[in-house]
C-alpha cells in the first residue's frame, strides 16, 4: 500500500521519472494532477525541463519521487535528453491507443490511458509505476545485501 508520508521522515530512496512527449499533449497538466491536484486550462508551454516532486511511503519505506517534465518542442531536445540520464521510469506522449496497447504488449511494459483534464488515472497511473520501480530496485538491493552477507563479510 502507498501512502503519502510527512516531509520531515528520511528518505530511503529517490527514483527519477521522466514524463515524455511531443509539444502541447499535457505532460505539464498531467505532473500538475498528480503532483498538486491541480489543472491549468490556459498553461504556457515548458521551456527546458521543470521537476515537481512527491513523497511517498511503501512498504514502510520513504520514496521521493522526482518527476521531470521535459519541453516537447524538437529546439529542446538536446538540453531535455542530459536529464534522461539517471531515471528509472518514463511516461510516454499521446499515443494511438492500439499502438500504445501493442507496444507495450510486446516489450512487456505498463499501459493505462490516463486524462488529467478529467483526473482520469492519473494518480494510479504514476502510482503503479513508482511501485513497480519500488520492487525492482528494492529486490536488488535485497539481493545486493545478500550476497553481500554470504560472502562473510556482514558485520564489519
Amino acid at each position: 500500500m502507498t501512502n503519502y508520508v510527512d516531509f520531515n521522515q528520511k528518505i530511503d530512496y529517490v527514483f527519477k521519472v521522466v514524463l515524455i512527449g511531443d509539444s502541447a499533449v499535457g505532460k505539464s497538466q498531467l505532473l500538475a494532477r498528480f503532483a498538486r491536484n491541480e489543472f491549468c486550462v490556459d498553461s504556457k508551454a515548458t521551456i527546458g525541463v521543470e521537476f515537481q516532486t512527491k513523497t511517498l511511503s511503501m512498504d514502510n519505506k520513504t520514496v521521493k519521487a522526482q518527476i521531470w517534465d521535459t519541453a516537447g518542442q524538437e529546439r529542446y531536445r538536446a538540453v531535455t535528453s542530459a536529464y534522461y540520464r539517471g531515471a528509472v521510469g518514463a511516461i510516454l506522449r499521446a499515443v494511438p491507443v492500439e499502438d500504445a496497447q501493442e507496444f507495450a504488449q510486446r516489450e512487456n511494459l505498463f499501459f493505462m490511458e490516463t486524462s488529467a483534464l478529467e483526473a482520469t488515472n492519473v494518480e494510479t497511473a504514476f502510482l503503479t509505476v513508482l511501485t513497480e520501480i519500488y520492487r525492482v530496485i528494492s529486490k536488488k538491493t535485497l539481493s545486493a545485501n545478500d550476497e553481500h552477507d554470504a560472502n562473510g563479510t556482514s558485520g564489519l
